[in-house]
């Protein structure tokens, strides 16, 4: 398990593509387990460990995912997330190249949690929520791009659904509309920065993955 980032109120690990975040039946070890076990085992643990989830990225996808230390961490960063005081990056390999290299995105999406699907639209329609996110191409070749993308929204499947609308699907999403899927069965979606104040100390945290060499490349 790689850790990026430790106090004593947060930590932030790597979440590899195929991982749930938390527990669920018939999937393999979850992170939320995985990182009780190496707090547990690094500061020698005898009884249950706390670990408060703050936020999830879907199974598929990889990148950063925070979780708080003690239970004041956990409520204080679910009213940072609620707020939208974290700026959230992620990068993503698409098919197809965008009209322009930079632009925003606005689509009014209706998730279907049955077939655990999100659909977009560009105007406004009932039972939907507003949904707006940035991109810039980083860099482009054999009919592929790189993208950076900046949440302004934090929707289910939000990037999925919004890129597929653009004509532009994420690479191996074939449920968002990808050409076939990638051999691990990943999506090349990634959580590839966060930044917000410390709930407790008052200062900058930025977290991301720039020297890692789990990062997607093109």
């Amino acid at each position: 398990m790689k850790v990026l980032f430790e106090d004593n109120h947060l930590i932030a690990v790597f979440k590899k593509a195929g991982q749930t975040v938390q527990p669920e039946p018939g999937k393999p070890l979850s992170l939320d387990d995985e990182t009780k076990q190496y707090l547990k085992t690094k500061y020698n643990k005898p009884g249950a460990v706390y670990l408060g989830v703050i936020h999830r990225i879907d199974m598929p996808v990889s990148g950063i995912v925070i979780f708080a230390k003690t239970s004041k961490a956990l409520t204080r960063m679910n009213e940072i997330f609620h707020d939208r005081a974290v700026k959230k990056t992620y990068r993503c390999i698409v098919e197809g190249v965008p009209k322009q290299t930079k632009g925003s995105l606005v689509h009014w999406l209706r998730q279907d949690p049955v077939k655990n699907f999100t659909k977009a639209f560009e105007s406004k329609v009932s039972n939907a929520s507003e949904a707006k996110l940035s991109y810039e191409v980083l860099k482009q070749g054999k009919g592929k791009c790189l993208l950076t993308i900046n949440l302004e929204t934090g929707r289910k499947h939000q990037i999925r659904a919004q890129l597929s609308a653009m004509g532009c699907p994420i690479l191996g999403d074939i449920k968002y509309g990808a050409s076939k899927p990638n051999p691990d069965q990943s999506i090349s979606l990634q959580s590839f920065s966060l930044s917000f104040m410390h709930p407790v100390k008052n200062e900058l945290v930025s977290i991301d993955l720039s020297e890692s060499t789990d990062q997607i490349k093109l």
